[in-house]
This record gives C-alpha cells, sequence and structure tokens, in this order.
C-alpha cells in the first residue's frame, strides 16, 4: 500500500486493518503519539473544508508530525505548474501528500508522479475517509459491520459510490435510492456488484425510498446539490423532495436504526431537524472518526515510506594555489 485513493483500490482484508488500526487510535491514542515524529503532510485544497481541514492538521499533530497547508492560489494545478512538477517537488520536500480537489484524475496522476504517500481527502468521484469513518461509526454503534443493512438516500455522488465499495468491502447490506437519471455510473454498479459475489456483501439500487430504508440498520443521505451543483439547488429541490429523511420515512426503518451525514447538513432540505437532532443521530460522532480513521490511513501509509535514494551531485573540489 503506497496510496489511499478508492476504497476498491484494497482488499477486505487492507480495509478491515485500516479500521482495526482507527479504533486502536482512537482507545489508545498516546500510543501513536510519535508515530509519524518529523513527518510532514503536505495538504493539497483546491476545495474549501471543516472536516477534512482540521481532522488532517490536528491528526498529524497527535501523531508527532506537521501539517502544511497549501491554498489553491498557493498551487494552482495544472494552470500556475503541472501536476507533476508539484508531485516531484514534494516527494523530495514531506513524507506524505493530502489533496482535496475536483477530478479524481488529478489524484490519480499525483500518486503515479510522487514518490511518496497521496490521500485522497476528497475528488467528485470518491471520498474514502468519509467512507471509513462512516464504517467505523457503525461498528461503534452497533457492534458489527456484515449483514448491516445500510440504506442511502439522494443523489448517486462521490459519497454514495465510496459508501458502495467500503459495503462490499466489508459485507453489508448497501441500499441505494436515488431518483432516476441520478445513479451512481455503471462501472461503479459493476465493481460493487463484483465484490459483492467475492465477499458475500449485498448491494441494490432503487428508485423507491421507503423500500431501501425497510427495516435498515442505518439511514445515510447527503446534501442534493453538492459543491460545483449550486446552480442546480432548486431544480433538485424538487427532484428529491420524496427522498428526504424525515419522521414518517424514518419510521422504516429498524427500531434501532441509526441516522448518518456526511455533513454539512441542511435541514429542511435532504433531512428534518427532527432526524439530524434525534438522540438516533450520529453525525457528530461520525465527523469526530474522521480523525480516527484518517490518523490510521497515515499511520499505515506513511511510518515506514521513505522518498527513493538519490544520487548525490558533488561539486569538484578545487585546490587553492598559493
Amino acid at each position: 500500500m503506497k496510496d489511499f485513493l478508492s476504497i476498491r483500490d484494497f482488499t477486505p482484508q487492507q480495509i478491515r486493518q485500516f479500521l482495526h488500526v482507527a479504533s486502536q487510535v482512537k482507545a489508545y491514542p498516546g500510543a501513536y503519539h510519535t508515530a509519524l515524529q518529523g513527518k510532514t503532510l503536505a495538504m493539497i485544497f483546491e476545495k474549501p473544508s471543516l472536516r477534512t481541514r482540521v481532522t488532517f492538521d490536528v491528526g498529524i499533530e497527535e501523531l508527532g508530525g506537521h501539517p502544511l497547508y497549501l491554498s489553491p492560489a498557493e498551487i494552482s494545478l495544472g494552470k500556475r505548474e503541472s501536476v507533476h512538477d508539484v508531485a516531484k517537488n514534494l516527494e523530495r520536500m514531506v513524507q506524505g501528500i493530502m489533496i482535496r480537489t475536483f477530478s479524481h484524475d488529478i489524484v490519480v496522476e499525483m500518486a503515479r508522479h510522487a514518490a511518496i504517500p497521496v490521500i485522497n481527502g476528497l475528488t467528485d468521484y470518491s471520498h474514502p475517509c468519509q467512507a471509513m469513518a462512516d464504517y467505523l461509526t457503525m461498528s461503534e454503534a452497533k457492534g458489527h459491520i456484515v449483514g448491516l443493512k445500510v440504506a442511502y438516500l439522494g443523489d448517486g455522488n462521490n459519497v454514495a459510490r465510496s459508501l458502495m465499495f467500503a459495503g462490499a468491502q466489508l459485507g453489508a447490506e448497501v441500499w441505494v435510492a436515488t431518483p432516476s437519471g441520478y445513479e451512481p455510473d455503471a462501472a461503479a454498479l459493476e465493481w460493487t456488484q463484483q465484490r459483492c459475489r467475492e465477499t458475500g456483501a449485498g448491494f441494490s439500487l432503487t428508485s423507491d425510498p421507503e423500500l431501501a430504508v425497510l427495516d435498515a440498520d442505518v439511514v445515510y443521505t447527503d446534501v442534493w446539490a453538492s459543491m460545483g451543483q449550486e446552480a442546480e439547488t432548486e431544480a433538485r429541490k424538487r427532484i428529491f423532495a420524496d427522498y428526504q429523511v424525515n419522521a414518517r420515512l424514518f419510521a422504516h426503518a429498524k427500531p434501532d436504526a441509526i441516522f448518518l451525514h456526511c455533513l454539512p447538513a441542511h435541514r429542511g432540505d435532504e433531512v428534518t431537524g427532527e432526524i439530524i437532532d434525534s438522540p438516533r443521530s450520529l453525525v457528530f460522532q461520525q465527523a469526530e472518526n474522521r480523525l480516527h480513521a484518517q490518523k490510521a490511513i497515515m499511520v499505515e501509509l506513511m511510518k515506514w515510506k521513505r522518498a527513493p535514494e538519490r544520487e548525490v551531485v558533488r561539486e569538484p573540489v578545487l585546490e587553492l594555489v598559493r
């Protein structure tokens, strides 16, 4: 393992290892306070963030390392400087790169060129760190993941894909309910179904939100219009209205079902206040678990990684003539 770009890049055993380390980091933080001593994580942000910025910044500090925040103005990937050149510079200066950007191709290219670990903090296609925090929260709340029915309602976006990928790896029964035309892409569906056949997990896609939520252990939603889709906000409110997680819909889930949301949330749109602010909502425990999941990812990837050996070019020795 060098990079953390997508949940589907790993074996089920590796995903379980990440979750095991995350639970250990959370339970015994003092045991890891020097795990990445002297190491620096470059954090490239092309999208704004609260949880990603704070949890990576605090996380690397709590592991004994140092964060280095790089704003869009400082990097401007592909404009001021190519992804290749940024990667080749950073691999000689830091020990890891976290990038939160738009196109998934950017993180793939960064990982291809950098000899140090690259962690996907979010792309339009995938949000793997969020999925690790999601399943860590489910494991804490339910005591297991295998066989859990996880119902996701809303847009078939990056969060939905990563939730599907992780559920297929870990043996969950994931149901995704979206309006027609907003389903996850065909390649994501095909990969999920194939991995489910290998692991015994389950996956279902439907346009019926009540069917998805029926007897669910976990009910999950996300904003209807993500960053970059602001112009579609009003249209999406009409299209997704039947997918709002409210008391009527949540009543179809199991009596001990929990509610999850990756945040930020828009109360009154994808979820009502009475659900997200209820005792059955674990959204802030879920947000905290971003910290522990990402600390585990950094420990697993960065602890033993070193930049490749480079030939040292020595200056010629000049003889002094008296």
